[in-house]
C-alpha cells in the first residue's frame, strides 16, 4: 500500500487529491498538511468529506511526513512550491509537484514569467508529468512536474498533429476556457461571483504563465520551436477547460485521415478519447478523461480537447503519475 501525504490540502487541488486517493485500492492517505491557520478536521473543512476523510490537516512536520509517506502530492502555488520541494527530496520521499516551479526548463523563461529559481539542482532532475507522452520517463522517478491545466489541453488536443509534422509550427493559436476554480481558492474580486455570473472575459493576454510550457513541450514533441499564441478566457461555471486550436497544415488532408490518425495515436491511452464531434465540458466533468477532436475548417485545422482542470489538469494526472512511478495500473482510483 503507498502511504500518501498532501501538502497544501485545503485547496481545490488538495481536496479532489483526498477524495482521489480515499477511492484508490492501493493507496492510502496518511498525512494531510496546510498553513497553521487553515488547519483542522478534514470532515469540518470539507463538508462533503463528512464520513470519508477522519483526519486532521496539521501544520507541516517534515520528520513527521518522513516517517508516513512514500509519496507526496505537493499542492503549492508557484514559488512556494520549491521551498519545500527539496526538503521532501532530502526527507527521501516522492514528490508529484503541482506548481509550475519545475516544469519550464530554461531557468530565463521562468524567471521572466515567476520569479528567482532558487532550485536549480532538482529542476535539472524533475520530468514533465504528462503521461501520454512521457510515460517512459516517468516511471520510478523522484521528482514530477506535474502539468499545468490549460498545456495539459493544449498538447493533447495537437499531440498527434505536431508529432506527425503535419502543420506549421509558427502560427499556433490556442484559445481557451476555463472555469472560476481555474483562479484557485483564495476569493478575488474579479472571481466575486456577481461579477463572473452570467460573464464571460479574457484575460492574461499576452502574458499568460502557461504559454512558454506549451511552447515548451509542444516543441518538445515536434523536435523543433514551436511558436504558440495562446488566449486564455474565462466563464460562469464552476470547472473545466475547453481547448480550441487553430493550426495551419503544411498540406492538404481529409477529415477521414485526421480522425485515423488521432485514433491511431490515442488507441492504446485509457483517459484520451476521440470523438465524433467538438467535445463538450459536461462529459468530462470530475473525471480524468481528455476528449479530442479534430476537423477541416477553411483550410485550416481546428482542434479541440475537453479536460476538467481539477482532474486531468491537476489531482487526476497527478495520481496518474503516482500509479507509474511505482509501477501500478495508472487507472487505479481515476475510473
Amino acid at each position: 500500500m503507498i502511504q500518501v501525504a498532501i501538502i497544501g490540502a485545503t485547496g481545490y487541488t488538495g481536496l479532489e487529491s483526498i477524495e482521489i486517493i480515499n477511492r484508490h485500492p492501493q493507496a492510502e492517505l496518511t498525512y494531510l498538511t496546510a498553513l497553521p491557520e487553515e488547519c483542522g478536521h478534514a470532515e469540518s473543512i470539507f463538508g462533503r468529506l463528512k464520513g470519508k476523510c477522519d483526519m486532521q490537516i496539521e501544520p507541516l512536520d517534515l520528520d513527521k511526513l518522513s516517517k508516513l509517506a512514500d509519496v507526496v502530492l505537493c499542492c503549492l502555488p508557484h514559488k512556494v512550491s520549491m521551498g519545500f520541494v527539496p526538503k521532501l527530496l532530502d526527507a527521501g520521499v516522492k514528490v508529484i509537484d503541482f506548481s509550475a516551479d519545475y516544469r519550464i526548463k530554461d531557468v530565463n523563461v521562468y524567471e521572466k514569467f515567476y520569479q528567482q529559481h532558487t532550485d536549480t539542482a532538482n529542476l535539472a532532475k524533475a520530468v514533465y508529468g504528462l503521461p501520454e507522452l512521457f510515460r517512459d520517463q516517468i516511471k520510478g522517478k523522484d521528482l514530477v512536474a506535474n502539468p499545468g491545466c490549460f498545456p495539459t489541453g493544449f498538447i493533447l488536443a495537437v499531440a498527434p498533429l505536431l508529432k506527425n509534422g503535419l502543420i506549421e509550427t509558427d502560427s499556433i493559436i490556442n484559445n481557451a476556457v476555463t472555469g472560476s476554480s481555474g483562479a484557485g481558492k483564495n476569493p478575488s474580486v474579479k472571481f466575486h461571483f456577481p461579477n463572473m455570473n452570467e460573464n464571460f472575459f479574457a484575460y492574461g493576454i499576452g502574458s499568460h504563465r502557461h504559454m512558454p510550457e506549451m511552447e515548451q513541450i509542444a516543441s518538445e514533441v515536434a523536435g523543433g520551436d514551436v511558436t504558440v499564441l495562446f488566449q486564455p478566457h474565462v466563464g460562469p461555471f464552476d470547472r473545466g477547460i475547453l481547448s480550441t486550436v487553430y493550426c495551419q497544415p503544411k498540406k492538404d488532408i481529409s477529415n477521414e485521415k485526421l480522425a485515423d490518425l488521432y485514433n491511431d495515436f490515442y488507441k492504446d491511452e485509457t483517459f484520451v478519447q476521440v470523438c465524433n464531434a467538438s467535445p463538450n465540458l459536461k462529459d468530462v466533468a470530475g473525471t480524468n478523461y481528455c476528449h479530442v477532436y479534430a476537423t477541416i475548417s477553411k483550410g485550416k485545422i481546428v482542434a479541440f480537447s475537453a479536460i476538467d482542470n481539477l482532474t486531468k489538469g491537476a489531482s487526476g494526472q497527478a495520481v496518474q503519475n503516482m500509479n507509474i512511478i511505482f509501477g501500478l495500473d495508472e487507472t487505479l482510483g481515476l475510473k
